[in-house]
């Protein structure tokens, strides 16, 4: 199964890479981020790796995706932060 045919894919928002969605995109609000588990790693194991990411890098979980031989796709979510101004000391 194809990821472009997948309908838990179909609403996000288009890859700004030319259909390449492994390197993330942005839309709006908010900017994405894919990951893909191998079907070895365990649940404990795939939360310890969503913390890490979560706790240092401020993604949140926004949609998981379990395939037939095990593989998980997950996709991380977080707000678009506005980029300040650089001659302004804060």
């Amino acid at each position: 199964m194809s990821d472009e045919q997948d309908p838990e894919t179909s609403s996000l928002p288009a890859p700004a890479t030319g259909g390449v969605r492994d390197v993330g995109w942005t839309d709006d609000k908010w900017e994405y981020r894919p990951l893909r588990l191998p079907p070895g790693i365990t649940r404990p194991s795939a939360a310890t790796q969503l913390s890490i990411h979560a706790e240092f890098s401020g993604w949140e979980l926004s949609r998981v995706l379990l395939y037939a031989d095990g593989t998980r796709k997950v996709w991380l979510r977080r707000r678009r932060s506005t980029p300040g101004i650089p001659e302004l000391l804060t």
